[in-house]
């Protein structure tokens, strides 16, 4: 576990195993555009910023505890994203 908390990136599992989320529930926030990933070009390995992905995890959960909908968490996390 030492080696997860001091990765920059880290795997889908990876992230099940430091938010306690459900695999399937990481894929569909991810195939959602909910949470943000890399791809490697060698292995079409997707990868996720460690801290940035465990806070938008902690977030999603927590707005989804008040009893928001999917496509309310969708436009607040947009709302939330600095402008570019």
């Amino acid at each position: 576990m030492e080696d997860l908390l001091a990765s920059e990136y880290v795997t889908i599992g990876e992230l099940v195993r430091l938010t306690g989320t459900r695999y399937s529930t990481l894929k569909f926030y991810t195939e959602d555009g909910m949470l943000p990933f890399y791809q490697e070009e060698a292995h079409l390995t997707r990868r996720y910023r460690r801290e940035e992905s465990v806070a938008r995890i902690a977030r999603i959960r927590a707005l989804r505890q008040e009893g928001r909908s999917i496509p309310e968490v969708k436009e607040i996390l947009a709302a939330e994203e600095p402008a570019s």
